[in-house]
């Protein structure tokens, strides 16, 4: 059986604007898709690894993604990224307190962030990124620049999050 990789990532945002005026309703409808799709391999507009896992974090804990190498596949070996074509990071909605994405301690990855940028997704939240078909990806450098580090923001309680990682071997 022939193995790959097929992506589509997709965001749609539907909106509606809607004035009462003197003699007439006015609308402003708003129906906008962003698309990338990928076919398998390594190249521009491609992806041959995937890893999704759904995570629990301690209060005030940590967790640290290496995206290089010590993140266990989803079909066996490990998960080894040497791009980032697109990733998720969904808060849930239960969550009593946040989710702090980026900023590692150590060897953080910079793909989106930088070294010291951090994203907060609230519960209910969604961080979507992901590259046009036409790039390479985000980079991931391994032993120096590959740690995801997703936080816990606040005490008290345990949040839990969903995480997609779509990307490149080579």
């Amino acid at each position: 059986m022939p193995s790959g990789l097929a992506s589509q990532i997709s965001l749609n945002v539907i909106a509606n604007l809607v004035a009462s005026l003197d003699l007439a309703d006015a609308s402003v409808p708003l129906n906008k898709a962003y698309l990338a799709q990928m076919t398998t391999g390594v190249a521009a507009g491609q992806a041959d690894v995937c890893w999704h896992d759904t995570r629990t974090i301690a209060p005030s804990g940590t967790d640290d993604l290496d995206l290089a190498g010590s993140i266990a596949g989803l079909l066996g070996g490990t998960a080894t990224f040497v791009k980032v074509k697109a990733l998720v990071i969904a808060a849930a909605a239960a969550n009593a307190n946040n989710c702090v994405v980026g900023a590692a301690a150590a060897n953080p990855w910079v793909g989106i962030l930088g070294a010291t940028h951090t994203a907060q997704v609230r519960p209910g939240g969604v961080l979507a990124v992901f590259a046009g078909v036409a790039d390479t990806g985000y980079p991931v450098i391994a032993a120096t620049g590959d740690i995801l580090r997703v936080t816990n923001g606040a005490g008290g309680t345990s949040v839990t999050y969903d995480v997609i990682v779509i990307g490149t071997s080579a």
